[in-house]
């Protein structure tokens, strides 16, 4: 670098694809770089500490500084004296959070611009989404920047990112700022947080034997250096003479590896350069759209008690399925882009990036089990999974003494309760008198603590209660619209089990229940990923069943 010191900003550069673009800028030599980030401070992995990144930071050619978007006044201290900003901060786009995503991608990028303007920064480069033209309905097929903003996005990520495209492109152009928009369809790479684990996570569960849809939706992929290469050609555009920069100015550009792919292809051939199984079985979108309006209200009521994000939403279904690809002719003309490591290649680095994630270095299972955490991994687990022998006897005597005494007489389930209830009353006031010791044995008290029932349980009930009630009061709402046939063949199998368990007396659900109970946990414990597998066999017969008899439907509709 000769001369004055020229810097940039790169936004939000402590993520995925900001990471390389700032490795690139400081590769290029071309500005010293200020990374901000929502970080108090600047954590290298062992191989950035080592590398480029590690050394322009102890030289000085790179500084990181801590900033929120959302505050104005931090954001006016990151762009001071700043040549180029390149806008690439933003939320997790799998959290479906409106007021957190107009905070960060309208508010906050409106920050940037005035804090652009205000300290007379030369070029803003702001990173957007193709999502942006998407409407979570119609597939995209080769689409050009002449595709407007839909009336409705796929979900608030999508909405808010075009609102603050949009800002900046209006902004182009004031006090000598010049502006563009760049669209990287689908990132991948190494470095990758989100793509690739989530495809491994999904694939050791056993989830990823399953294909939403047909299987034929097209996508554009793009490898995640060819995303900072855009980035700077988008900047070399802007710095260019005057009328080439004004042609580039104040326009959005989709970027991607020019290389389209089916998107389940894909998908498929990093599974099996992982070494794991490639998806097989298709499962009609309708099928799994109603369980993912479920998922997503219940995260909804949920969310604020710590309930994870889901993945499994109406919004992620709709990507997943349908066709995306773009046409990069303007972003080839106007900043003379173009990919500079071809999809396979970009497929063949992202593999071997990912080595400890293959199939064979699958971790040694730890943990509770399933059985465990469905029985909820206190005392009722430890009895029904066989831990404390002496325990789960002493519960078999009790309950059988207590079928004999209540049960078996065939008396009605009000009679048995009262009983039973009596008993137990009879039982307590009378240990409760004994003395501690008799003939020197020591008597153990029951303690009253075992009867409380606590706060966080009594929210737990409530919450989950709300949850059902909700739930319920949702399906009722849908039949009333009367065109949901799968809602309505659901309600009408569930009701129809429900019915039949009723019509079972309590003396059989003893009989039944019990041995079931004590058995069948234990076996599912010990052979739990042979019956896990059998069971997705089973499921994934019932749908390709399926899926054959409304294929068969459909064609003797079209015949008659």
């Amino acid at each position: 670098m000769e001369g004055e010191e020229r810097w940039c900003v790169v936004t939000g550069g402590r993520g995925f694809a900001a990471r390389h673009l700032v490795e690139m800028l400081i590769r290029y030599d071309m500005f010293s770089v200020r990374i901000a980030d929502l970080g108090p401070s600047i954590e290298l992995d062992p191989s950035e500490d080592i590398g480029t990144l590690g050394q322009a930071l102890r030289s000085g050619r790179a500084q990181y500084v801590s900033a929120d978007l959302r505050d104005k006044s931090q954001v006016l201290q990151v762009c001071r004296g700043a040549e180029v900003v390149f806008h690439m901060a933003a939320p997790d786009s799998s959290i479906n959070n409106h007021e957190l995503h107009h905070s960060v991608n309208v508010k906050g990028t409106q920050n940037i611009i005035d804090a652009c303007v205000e300290h007379k920064v030369k070029r803003l480069i702001y990173t957007s989404s193709p999502s942006v033209v998407f409407d979570g309905v119609h597939g995209i097929i080769n689409g050009d920047e002449s595709l407007p903003y839909p009336a409705k996005h796929n979900d608030s990520y999508s909405a808010t990112k075009a609102e603050g495209e949009a800002l900046v492109i209006k902004s182009n152009d004031i006090n000598g700022l010049l502006t563009c928009c760049i669209r990287p369809s689908s990132i991948f790479g190494p470095g990758d947080k989100l793509l690739v684990p989530s495809l491994v996570s999904a694939a050791r569960a056993g989830k990823l034997k399953f294909l939403i849809g047909d299987g034929k939706n097209m996508y554009d992929f793009t490898y995640v250096e060819n995303v900072a290469h855009a980035h700077i050609c988008a900047e070399r555009a802007l710095a260019s003479e005057r009328i080439a920069a004004e042609r580039a100015a104040g326009q959005a550009y989709f970027i991607t590896n020019m290389e389209p792919i089916k998107f389940w292809e894909f998908v498929s051939l990093v599974l099996e350069g992982l070494g794991y199984e490639r998806p097989r079985i298709k499962i009609p979108v309708y099928v799994v759209m109603p369980i993912a309006h479920l998922v997503e209200r219940t995260y909804k009521l949920l969310a604020p008690y710590g309930m994870k994000v889901p993945q499994f939403t109406p919004s992620r279904i709709r990507l997943l399925s349908c066709s995306r690809t773009f046409n990069c002719s303007k972003a080839n003309d106007r900043l003379g882009y173009t990919p500079i490591v071809p999809l396979q290649e970009g497929l063949r680095r992202t593999i071997e990036s990912y080595s400890h994630l293959r199939a064979e270095c699958r971790p040694k299972k730890d943990g509770p089990s399933k059985a465990s955490i469905y029985l909820g991994r206190g005392r009722v687990a430890d009895i029904l999974l066989w831990r404390d022998k002496r325990q789960t006897l002493t519960t078999i005597f009790i309950l059988v003494a207590i079928y004999f005494s209540f049960i078996a007489p065939g008396h009605t389930i009000i009679t048995a309760v009262s009983k039973f209830l009596l008993a137990t009353s009879v039982f307590l006031f009378i240990h409760g008198i004994l003395p501690e010791k008799i003939l020197g044995y020591k008597i153990e008290k029951v303690s009253r603590s075992n009867f409380h029932f606590s706060e966080e349980m009594s929210r737990q009930v409530a919450l989950s209660a709300a949850a059902s009630w909700n739930s319920a009061v949702y399906d009722l709402k849908s039949l009333c619209k009367g065109n949901d046939w799968t809602l309505f063949l659901k309600v009408v199998l569930s009701l129809s089990i429900l019915s039949f368990l009723g019509a079972i007396s309590l003396q059989n659900l003893f009989i039944i229940g019990l041995p079931i109970a004590f058995v069948a946990f234990f076996v599912y414990e010990k052979k739990e990923e042979e019956i896990d597998g059998l069971v997705l066999q089973i499921f994934s017969f019932g749908c390709k069943l399926k899926s054959d008899i409304t294929r068969k439907c459909l064609k003797s509709e079209k015949i008659q």
